[in-house]
């Protein structure tokens, strides 16, 4: 059975069609998240007759403050304009989490601004990643915040674990850091990183921890200011990366990204040799233990990072 947005030659649907799907969607979940809290839920009485489960639309206008006309057309799929402000007001008052947040943002077409990176690495994910010893192996969000790492990693690439959180960022790290500009012969394997950054913040325009990254960056850094002018974007792809590591010498990785489907926009980057000497080295990391770089850190926080709790 075909819905309006299939198409029995095989055509893909117009914008109009996906737009009006979009709509159909926000509506029918909407609804779904008003129909499950109960009047009792938000200090309203049950009232002696409810037709409806859970709230009505014009009590959930009313809790969050939007016009009962207003509301009844956002949920009726209507083609209206909605600003951040309103739908952080209808988040509030539906009680929705920050998957169901971020769900309602994106039927709305509208970029979340207090969306918050991910910080917290689950005890099964980081397992994952420890058990890939001695392959070098870390786990990174979209932002390039390092959320977990092995042993052969910190070997490989310096002791995270000695960094303050908010500055366990590999973007920040590969241009700011003395050590590892040196590391990582090939300039063009920090462009390349830059421009997968761009490309993904392209979903986080509205995002100040996003933002602030890039002026800080762009202060600190000329290289990165040049390079984020050129406005280059690339695709996630395996890359060999060459290291010239201050103990083992010249080493070769390919380096493999992984999306995790549970949590959006979160990669495990894995290492494997590219060459027989280089899979000798990677045998020799796994048993040095971590490089311990004397980090520059500057004493000011980014506004953005500020507060945020250790990853590990």
């Amino acid at each position: 059975m075909e819905t309006e947005t299939q198409h029995s030659n095989g055509s893909a649907p117009s914008s109009r069609e996906v737009d009006l799907e979009r709509r159909r969607e926000l509506a029918a979940f909407l609804r779904t998240r008003r129909e499950r809290i109960s009047p009792v839920d938000v200090g309203l009485p049950p009232g002696p007759r409810r037709r409806t489960p859970g709230l009505r639309r014009e009590e959930v206008a009313q809790l969050a403050g939007v016009g009962v006309t207003w509301y009844t057309w956002l949920e009726q799929g209507r083609p209206i304009n909605v600003s951040v402000q309103v739908l952080e007001a209808v988040a509030r008052t539906l009680r929705l989490d920050d998957s169901e947040r971020a769900h309602l943002f994106t039927l709305a077409g509208v970029a979340d601004a207090a969306a918050r990176p991910a910080q917290v690495c689950e005890p099964a994910v980081r397992e994952l990643v420890e058990a890939l010893d001695p392959y070098p192996a870390l786990l990174v969000s979209a932002r390039y915040d390092i959320l977990a790492w092995n042993r052969t990693e910190t070997a490989l690439m310096g002791d995270f674990s000695t960094l303050p959180a908010e500055r366990r960022n590999l973007l920040w790290l590969l241009f700011t850091q003395p050590a590892l500009q040196e590391l990582l012969v090939e300039e063009n394997d920090r462009a390349y990183i830059v421009a997968r950054f761009r490309a993904s913040m392209a979903d986080h325009l509205a995002e100040p921890s996003w933002n602030e990254l890039v002026d800080e960056l762009c202060e600190l850094s000329s290289e990165f200011a040049d390079i984020w002018e050129r406005h280059d974007v690339a695709a996630a792809t395996s890359r060999t990366k060459r290291f010239l590591h201050p103990e083992l010498g010249l080493v070769r990785f390919v380096s493999t990204s992984l999306l995790l489907s549970e949590r959006p926009g979160v990669r495990l980057v894995a290492s494997t040799p590219a060459d027989d000497a280089s899979r000798v080295a990677m045998m020799r990391l796994a048993d040095m233990g971590p490089w311990q770089i004397d980090w520059v850190v500057p004493d000011r926080q980014p506004p953005a990072l500020a507060g945020r709790g250790p990853n590990r």
